[in-house]
């Protein structure tokens, strides 16, 4: 079997765990038709545990697409939370307060376009980014200084959604490759308030949509295959 499988990955997830499921899934059926003990899955860009939303994943010989579809175009569901930083950026830190500062709607307005167009961003230190070999999240894990180098990126587009103080929602339209944590950070420096990523969904990559997706949970090999559509 050969083909794409939209999944709209659920929180707690690894994005490894829903290409083991579906893997595991394929490997014991009829959809097997490789010969091979380990069916071939991959993914095209990973959502971290806490966040939620859509993986592309390829089946059999489309695998090999992975690097071009890495690199397209993403969107995502934001939502930000005021006034306290994460070690890692996310939920998943240790969280200190920073400011009781209380910004406008308008401020908020004005902070999210300031980073429509092209910049510089730093990568968090708890990615995958390989530095010197290793990547930074281990490092950062071990308590070794890590320096993340500035990389160019783009922002297409960020529509403010909602903003209820600590609360801040908002769809970011990107280039593959941005942080999503690194943009809320900075945004939350802009403001002076500080800021940390509290939920994340992804909703699209390329021309594909999340409400396309399915659930890893409850998959069959007849569902898989009902699902999978050509590359």
């Amino acid at each position: 079997m050969n083909g794409i499988l939209l999944i709209d990955k659920p929180k707690g997830w690894t994005s490894f765990d829903a290409v083991n499921k579906v893997r595991r899934i394929i490997q014991h059926s009829a959809l097997n038709t490789t010969g091979k003990k380990r069916f071939p899955v991959g993914h095209t860009g990973t959502l971290d545990p806490m966040a939620t939303g859509l993986l592309v994943l390829l089946l059999g010989k489309d695998t090999k697409l992975a690097p071009a579809l890495t690199k397209l175009d993403k969107a995502y569901s934001v939502t930000m939370c005021l006034g306290l930083e994460s070690t890692t950026g996310d939920s998943e830190g240790d969280i200190r307060p920073v400011s009781t500062k209380v910004p406008h709607q308008q401020a908020v307005e004005t902070a999210l376009q300031n980073f429509v167009g092209d910049s510089m961003q730093v990568p968090p230190r708890y990615s995958a980014i390989k530095v010197n070999g290793q990547r930074a999240y281990k490092l950062a894990r071990s308590g070794k200084e890590v320096v993340m180098e500035p990389r160019p990126v783009h922002i297409e587009k960020i529509v403010l959604t909602g903003y209820r103080y600590p609360y801040v929602d908002f769809v970011a339209y990107v280039s593959s490759g941005t942080y999503i944590r690194s943009l809320v950070e900075d945004i939350g420096k802009q403001l002076g308030t500080g800021a940390y990523m509290s939920g994340l969904r992804r909703l699209t990559v390329g021309k594909y949509r999340v409400t396309d997706g399915v659930s890893p949970e409850g998959l069959t090999p007849e569902r898989i295959e009902q699902l999978a559509r050509a590359a």
